[in-house]
């Protein structure tokens, strides 16, 4: 099977995993901005990746502007994320995303790693905004994201694992 890995990585956790799949599939791995239609085209496979951000998956609008190029195609996509897997929680961020022609696609989710230091300005006080806003809250009725959060505070943490890879290449062995 020839096939393509898409990604999109902010912070390097989801580059990380792309360079992993890439090693265990042999196939080409793109970054989405680099990504043009006639890679896709050669592709029986396609993987993309992306991080989570509000919700979000970050590289699905590439899928989304290139539906017609899935046609006869497995399509496997994943989102990165600093919090521990919850299945409710991220069947919402399925939910959320993967909406019309993208429903069909199997979505699985690799967990990241949290650095403050490396962040931009801007996510980096998004988050501190965040931390504030959850520590008022007793730590009791913490969601499993918020005990993460607060947890990691300024430690950088790299929680990424060769582990998640398995849903993953089990959706393309289907």
């Amino acid at each position: 099977m020839r096939g393509i890995i898409l990604f999109q990585s902010k912070y390097g956790a989801t580059a990380k995993y792309a360079g992993w799949l890439s090693e265990e599939t042999g196939f080409a791995c793109v970054e989405t901005k680099k990504a043009r239609a006639e890679d896709i085209g050669q592709a029986d496979a396609l993987i993309l990746g992306g991080g989570i951000y509000a919700s979000g998956i970050a590289g699905l609008s590439f899928l989304k502007k290139n539906l017609q190029l899935l046609k006869g195609r497995k399509a496997v996509v994943f989102g990165v994320g600093a919090s521990p897997y919850e299945p409710a929680a991220f069947e919402q961020i399925v939910q959320h995303n993967m909406k019309g022609e993208l429903a069909c696609i199997p979505c699985c989710y690799c967990r990241g790693a949290w650095d403050l230091a490396r962040m931009s300005f801007v996510d980096r006080n998004l988050c501190k905004m965040l931390r504030k806003v959850v520590g008022k809250k007793d730590p009791a009725d913490y969601e499993a994201w918020e005990k993460a959060l607060m947890a990691a505070g300024d430690t950088p943490c790299d929680w990424t694992d060769k582990k998640y890879l398995e849903p993953i290449l089990n959706e393309l062995r289907r």
